[in-house]
């Protein structure tokens, strides 16, 4: 079996279990690079390549010869159909990877019949350390459990991708998140760019007074005085912060 595949379709779901109703773990995005490990009835089960997450995924189209040139840089990328560029009312999520294979005035192919504007791409190498303009990209999206994309996205997806973007490895959960680089227990003083951890949740400061995070009881991306949230989840959740570290 082909151990290296890309993904062909916007959004796929990882899950625990390989049956229906099984809970979402995590999710793979368009042009993902992964590992088939075995198949069990209608499922594949994968490791995806970036972050080595292990699941099982339903069975899905996908590239087998991809050179990824380019990678969507805004929430969502509409698709247009054909040569008339036809408005579609599906999209590309943040960080998916493409490769160019034709270009038409500010419209690049990326498959058969499938265009994006080149104005929502960069380059694969291409950085944008601009934290603060990327999370806020995402606020008023639904909190998923799973989720890491604009339909539905969860706390440690939301500074993963991020890392994503810029190339560089990040864990997909908050457990292993804490672990990846040495930080304090309490400040007196925050600022832009602490990335605030509590048990099974993150946050991240944009300056010394809001943080942004995927909070569940908000059911969305908000930002909020980070004191005061501080505060709200010792009082709802009864956890403290376990460590503080920096972008």
């Amino acid at each position: 079996m082909q151990n290296n595949f890309f993904l062909k379709e916007h959004i796929v779901n990882i899950y625990d279990e390989p049956r229906k109703n099984s809970n979402i773990a995590s999710q793979l995005i368009y042009g993902e690079k992964f590992k088939i490990l075995d198949q069990k009835n209608n499922y594949f089960k994968i490791k995806s390549s970036f972050d080595k997450y292990l699941g099982f995924i339903k069975k899905v189209h996908t590239h087998k010869k991809f050179n990824p040139t380019h990678k969507i840089r805004i929430l969502k990328s509409r698709i247009y159909l054909g040569n008339e560029k036809k408005k579609s009312n599906k999209f590309l999520p943040f960080a998916s990877e493409i490769e160019i294979l034709d270009k038409n005035k500010n419209f690049v192919l990326y498959e058969k019949g499938k265009w994006l504007k080149s104005t929502d791409l960069y380059p694969i190498a291409k950085k944008n350390t601009n934290f603060t303009k990327i999370f806020k990209s995402f606020l008023n999206c639904k909190y998923k459990w799973g989720g890491k994309t604009f339909e539905g996205i969860d706390c440690s997806a939301l500074l993963q991708i991020f890392y994503k973007f810029n190339n560089s490895f990040f864990p997909r959960n908050t457990v292993d998140q804490i672990k990846l680089k040495k930080g304090v227990l309490s400040k007196k003083n925050f600022k832009k760019g602490d990335i605030i951890f509590w048990k099974g949740h993150v946050a991240i400061c944009i300056n010394s007074y809001y943080l942004i995070h995927a909070y569940g009881p908000k059911k969305k991306v908000i930002m909020m005085p980070i004191r005061k949230t501080i505060r709200l989840i010792k009082k709802t959740a009864k956890l403290d912060v376990k460590k503080i570290i920096r972008v």
